[in-house]
């Protein structure tokens, strides 16, 4: 029978042999401090880079340009005053904010991996969910920024010309700025995950958005109908492309009966209704952003990090 080892030593080999126990989660706090860290970082790297100040200064001198040629005076589908500027600015906005999404926010993480920086980023006491949501919330915030910012800035100067604010149409307006940028922000997001370099994410953002605006409204659609496909079919494939659904929902708060969409009018009609479409305009593009952006993590903590 083998001895007994001495208590001394019965302790010392239980240490060994045992299972560390596991790290304590970060406190909320913790966590919270770091996302705060991250997102102080992401906005300081973008006011250097200057693009911030490109992006407010061309959308406060859109508004300003339009109440410089009276455009509140005049009148369109019974629409004057604010509601008018609102409805020019919407527009202009469809054209200018997708793109410049896509530009700036695809150099975000393929051009920190390109140029190195990544890996010391990576190499902070930061979790890579942290990380990603934190570049995340402060790229949503500063793009949304400007866009709302040039809105508001509309509206105080209106109130001080004694101009009447139609509050409703601004906060739908608002709100399909607000799903715009999201969408656009979660596929930039995922294109700079997927690409290993600035040039290919930039080329991608660029195809990305030549589809959208071209090939789904124009080619694809166009040999649809050649094609005599039914109209449900047809109506269904345009409403998956989210810049023609902010489109449509932007016609339809000036334009109730969408007298300009011509018969397809009647197929949105009748599948949503007005309020019924407005809701799928403000939360379609929101999902799909967060979806995209979600793939893009998942790709990214997955994949090759550097």
């Amino acid at each position: 029978m083998a001895p007994t080892p001495p208590p001394d030593a019965a302790v010392a080999v239980a240490a060994r042999t045992a299972t560390p126990p596991e790290a304590p989660a970060a406190p909320a706090a913790g966590r919270l401090g770091e996302l705060g860290l991250v997102v102080r970082l992401e906005v300081a790297d973008s006011l250097r880079a200057r693009w911030l100040a490109i992006y407010a200064i061309v959308l406060g001198g859109l508004v300003f340009t339009l109440f410089g040629f009276s455009l509140t005076e005049s009148r369109i589908l019974g629409f004057m005053g604010l509601s008018r500027l609102l409805v020019t600015y919407i527009q202009v906005c469809m054209a200018i904010v997708p793109i410049f999404v896509l530009v700036t926010t695809v150099r975000s993480v393929a051009g920190d991996r390109e140029s190195g920086v990544l890996e010391y980023l990576l190499a902070l006491p930061v979790g890579l969910g942290t990380w990603y949501g934190g570049r995340l919330l402060a790229r949503f915030a500063l793009i949304l920024a400007p866009v709302l910012g040039a809105m508001a800035l509309a509206c105080g100067w209106a109130v001080l010309q004694e101009i009447p604010v139609p509050w409703g149409l601004f906060s739908a307006y608002a709100g399909l700025l607000v799903a715009l940028c999201a969408c656009f922000l979660g596929l930039a997001l995922l294109l700079s995950s997927l690409a290993r370099s600035v040039d290919v994410a930039q080329a991608s953002a660029f195809l990305l958005w030549l589809v959208l605006v071209l090939f789904l409204d124009l080619v694809l659609l166009g040999v649809l109908i050649e094609e005599h496909v039914a109209p449900n079919t047809v109506v269904a494939i345009a409403l998956a492309n989210p810049l023609q659904v902010f489109r449509t929902a932007a016609m339809m708060l000036f334009d109730p009966q969408l007298v300009l969409l011509g018969p397809s009018a009647y197929v949105i009609l009748d599948a949503f209704g007005r309020s019924g479409y407005l809701a799928w305009a403000l939360a379609y593009p929101t999902l799909l952003g967060a979806v995209a952006a979600l793939v893009g993590y998942l790709r990214f903590k997955r994949g090759d990090l550097v």
